[in-house]
């Protein structure tokens, strides 16, 4: 018996490819189904009906500007910024694009405002301002004291912004650039405007 181990061993050495190893183990698949499920699998995620995985929209690089779709529109003005702002700091035109109102844009009038876009996501973001609507300040008796041309005397009544002015610098100085965008609302949501 003692012998016998020794020339089992010694023959398993001499077969061709020598000790039979384990098979390699298939890894685990994370997957994620079409309703949200996370399923661990030794298959390929397509092979059950699902997906690698879904992006996660609390993510910061899907916030962040990632590129990936989003599927709300800005119901609040300050969503808008974040959006804005998000689509300026990562140079993503079609971003920012994705909350402009398209509707009743020629093929023409849209390259020329998608040119205008790319400037701005190529410039460094300082402030987003916004704009009230000019207001003539009155007197008791009813007469103007003040036109209120530039819309930034002090009002007694906060006003909803009519527009949104970007403060930024050219790229890769110090001369200062603003955007104005117009505000509109449609399907409940705010879209800016050239």
């Amino acid at each position: 018996m003692r012998f016998l181990v020794p020339m089992l061993f010694a023959a398993c050495l001499a077969w061709p490819g020598g000790i039979p190893r384990a098979q390699a183990q298939q890894p685990v698949q994370r997957c994620t189904t079409m309703t949200g499920e996370t399923v661990y699998t030794d298959k390929r995620c397509e092979d059950i009906g699902a997906m690698d995985r879904l992006p996660d929209s609390a993510s910061p690089s899907v916030r962040g500007g990632s590129g990936l779709y989003r599927g709300t529109c800005s119901r609040t003005l300050s969503d808008l910024v974040s959006q804005i702002t998000a689509a300026v700091d990562a140079h993503d035109v079609n971003r920012l694009a994705g909350i402009y109102q398209w509707s009743g844009i020629s093929d023409a009038s849209a390259n020329r405002i998608l040119d205008q876009l790319e400037a701005v996501v190529q410039r460094p973001l300082i402030d987003i301002v916004p704009i009230r609507p000019a207001t003539p300040v009155l007197a008791e008796d009813g007469s103007v004291v003040d036109a209120n041309t530039d819309g930034y005397y002090p009002q007694t009544t906060p006003q909803r912004p009519v527009g949104l002015r970007l403060e930024q610098t050219l790229k890769n100085s110090a001369t200062p650039s603003r955007t104005v965008f117009g505000l509109r609302r449609a399907y409940n949501c705010f879209w800016i405007t050239l």
